[in-house]
């Protein structure tokens, strides 16, 4: 049933675009496996999801790093693609924050979580496709691949989630610690953090 539901939305939001003018871009240059350059200049990072970091120093990258930015290159490199934003336009370091779509209407966003090469990250007020985002990466959970094909992260009795910010801590990180009571819930797993939709600190979880 709530697959169905997803499938409506994304069929009514279909319908919409059909009724209005759709402008494309040319991609430039990927990035990494979640952001992208337009041939205009402008940098896009993909809305709602948060892929494995590539280390640009020379370093060592995240796991399925590579893989996430070979997969959205094949996707995008030297393609036209769409631009769908939410509430916010642009971020602090004055990029796109857009839902990216093929000419054929698949959302790239999407079809990183779904292969397990990026997890959902949701920032309020953001929040257009989180559903379908998170139904895709339960898929990619349930199938174990790309990122979750290893054992996720383990060795805490629980970690602190933020209803608001949907981030989840360590408990012994001070942000976690700050956590309103009502906005405090507890996972007791990684695996559970990230099936409900939450990710995790970058601070707390180096």
């Amino acid at each position: 049933m709530k697959a169905k539901k997803l499938l409506l939305v994304a069929f009514l939001s279909t319908v919409c675009l059909s009724l209005t003018p759709i402008s494309y871009h040319k991609v430039k240059f990927i990035n990494d496996g979640d952001t992208i350059t337009l041939d205009s200049g402008d940098r896009v990072r993909y809305l709602g999801i948060d892929a494995p970091e590539v280390d640009h120093g020379g370093g060592k990258s995240e796991f399925m790093a590579e893989a996430a930015r070979d997969f959205n290159s094949g996707l995008v490199n030297k393609a036209r693609v769409r631009l769908e934003f939410d509430h916010e336009k642009r971020d602090r370091h004055g990029r796109f924050l857009a839902y990216v779509f093929l000419q054929n209407g698949e959302m790239i966003n999407a079809l990183l979580v779904r292969k397990g090469l990026a997890h959902v990250m949701s920032k309020r007020p953001n929040f257009k496709y989180r559903k379908i985002l998170l139904h895709c990466q339960r898929k990619a959970m349930q199938d174990k691949t790309g990122i979750w094909s290893r054992p996720l992260r383990s060795g805490e009795g629980f970690y602190l989630g933020n209803r608001y910010s949907y981030r989840f801590h360590r408990p012994d990180c001070p942000f976690g610690r700050k956590i309103y009571e009502k906005n405090l819930v507890r996972f007791k797993s990684f695996f559970d953090a990230f099936w409900a939709g939450y990710s995790p600190c970058k601070r707390c979880m180096r």
